[in-house]
């Protein structure tokens, strides 16, 4: 089937990307979050970072307010059953994606194709909840949106042929390159970022080096465009520690234990940048490690 219509549960970081490319790319994109402060929010987010393309020449002006125009929102979840994608974008955390696809069911297209974005989480398991698991997928942007090339499509066990093949035409209408990735604990890319995270969270913990020291170390000696510490506090540190639990619980393998540390940080409220405060201070006008 074609896709011309896309509804996004979620204005936060993740949502209010994918809302931008898939307006961009010409499809009418239609946002949900439970308030309206966050809908404006992602508005006025997504106009900077269209003003950002602009001053890059890879957009116009044309290009931006035709992109704008195709963007609705609501604070009715329902709403988007009307859509014939819904992506869903919403917290880390699996009972909320649950209630999320629970109340979206009885409002759904029967065409309606489902898909999480979820870094971690078994899309088998999820489908399960729905009444259409062959038409689930997983559907992984990474972050940033705009930015970012790779999508990450997971096929759960009972997902469809023409529901994957769908999903890579939409793919390559974003100008974006799909990776497949079979359902399992936090697929591919986060199988293999996360634990590289968290050790160098453990590296932190154990006075191997100091925060400063280990982020120039990675981007020196491997050449990395950021330090793992720094990255941590990008994705934010709450989504960093939900994905190693999943790891560790799904997997049952010690070497996927979150450092006490990530957890500590978690605990006091330190998410990294979305609360000015993680591996590094971001409240004054240079980010300042605070370790």
């Amino acid at each position: 089937m074609e896709i011309r219509s896309v509804g996004i549960v979620g204005a936060g970081q993740m949502g209010n990307g994918i809302a931008h490319v898939f307006a961009l790319a010409g499809y009418e994109v239609l946002m949900n979050d439970i308030s309206q402060e966050s809908l404006d929010k992602a508005l006025a987010v997504i106009s900077k970072n269209l003003d950002r393309q602009i001053s890059r020449g890879k957009i116009s002006e044309e290009d931006k307010s035709e992109a704008l125009g195709r963007i609705r929102t609501t604070l009715t979840l329902a709403d988007l059953g009307k859509t014939d994608l819904v992506i869903e974008a919403a917290t880390e955390r699996e009972t909320v994606k649950q209630a999320i696809f629970e109340d979206l069911v009885p409002h759904l297209l029967p065409h309606t194709i489902l898909t999480s974005n979820t870094s971690s989480i078994s899309i088998t398991r999820l489908a399960s909840r729905t009444d259409r698991p062959e038409k689930f997928m997983g559907f992984h942007f990474m972050n940033p949106v705009p930015v970012m090339q790779l999508v990450e499509l997971i096929r759960g066990i009972a997902t469809d042929e023409p529901t994957y093949k769908t999903l890579l035409a939409v793919v390559e209408k974003l100008g974006k390159t799909a990776a497949s990735a079979e359902d399992f604990p936090a697929f591919i890319v986060n199988r293999i970022l996360m634990p590289m995270i968290n050790e160098a969270v453990y590296t932190l913990y154990e006075g191997v080096g100091s925060v400063k020291s280990i982020d120039s170390s990675m981007k020196l000696g491997a050449n990395h465009p950021m330090g793992p510490l720094e990255l941590a506090d990008f994705i934010g540190l709450d989504t960093c520690l939900a994905i190693m639990n999943v790891l560790h619980d799904g997997l049952a393998d010690t070497k996927y234990r979150p450092c006490p540390l990530l957890t500590k940080y978690v605990e006091a409220g330190w998410l990294g940048r979305k609360t000015k405060r993680g591996f590094y201070d971001y409240r004054g006008e240079e980010p300042v490690p605070t370790r």
